[in-house]
């Protein structure tokens, strides 16, 4: 009859101390790679909805401002041909009109369509949470593997920004098909890969906290939050500098239509 030492199972007594170490490691890689597609998230939505929120600005506000600043340069160049021998009039009139096309430059073309805020549906949040939890590069240390995780995170980005959600579940989809996906062989050579994953996990986590303060801490979040806070008391501010920027539209083109003589005076 064989003898067992009591109190030790013999499945577990066979588990090599690497072995045990990698299932560890496994488990913290994975929880990791939940936090990271959690925070990832949570960084695409800031940026797209400050992205939306910018388009609106500039489609509101920004594009009257462009015609502000053109009309003034008008204004300014109409004064320096009244006034050839002024050179302040001249420095005037070069200055206005390099203003306007730089507001010009970051108001891009006018369109007619109005912009939409930005606001993902559960199903299209649960997707891109799965597909940063699979493909994001610094998940992987294998260099051919990570510049083609790289791309189609890019992918998934600009797909998540435009709400299509078909889109990033074929991302999803064919990454898992690749043969990047697969596997190595060996528990030693897998233990180290799954350490690396988890290092480079940690500084992801870093990278996108540091990049979401930046983005919090900026002028274009600044005034979001200041017309946010303003619309939950019943101001609807940008309405407000719409307004405000017609009426000097207004005044600007007056001035402008007055005789050149009137202009001197």
């Amino acid at each position: 009859m064989e003898l067992k030492e009591p109190g030790i199972h013999p499945e577990i007594a066979s588990v090599k101390p690497e072995d045990q170490e990698l299932a560890r490691k496994r488990e913290e890689q994975s929880a990791l790679e939940i936090e990271l597609a959690d925070r990832e998230l949570r960084s695409a939505n800031l940026r797209a909805e400050l992205g939306a929120f910018e388009r609106q600005y500039l489609h509101y506000v920004g594009s009257r401002y462009a015609d502000l600043d053109d009309l003034k340069a008008q204004i300014a160049e109409r004064l320096a041909r009244e006034q050839p021998a002024n050179e302040r009039a001249q420095q005037a009139a070069r200055d206005s009109r390099a203003r306007a096309n730089e507001t010009k430059s970051v108001a891009g073309e006018k369109t007619t369509e109005e912009p939409r805020a930005f606001k993902a549906a559960p199903g299209m949040k649960k997707m891109y949470r799965e597909v940063a939890k699979r493909i994001h590069p610094d998940l992987t240390s294998n260099r051919e593997d990570r510049a083609k995780r790289q791309l189609l995170m890019a992918e998934a980005n600009e797909a998540y920004e435009c709400g299509d959600e078909a889109r990033l579940g074929k991302i999803l989809n064919e990454y898992e098909c690749s043969p990047e996906a697969v596997q190595g062989e060996g528990p030693g050579a897998e233990l180290v890969r799954v350490i690396r994953r988890i290092s480079q996990a940690r500084s992801r986590l870093a990278e996108i906290e540091a990049e979401m303060q930046e983005a919090l801490r900026s002028d274009l979040n600044q005034l979001k939050s200041h017309l946010d806070e303003a619309k939950r008391h019943g101001r609807d501010v940008l309405k407000e500098m719409v307004a405000k920027v017609d009426d000097q539209i207004t005044q600007a083109k007056k001035r402008l239509e007055e005789p050149e003589a009137a202009s001197r005076k």
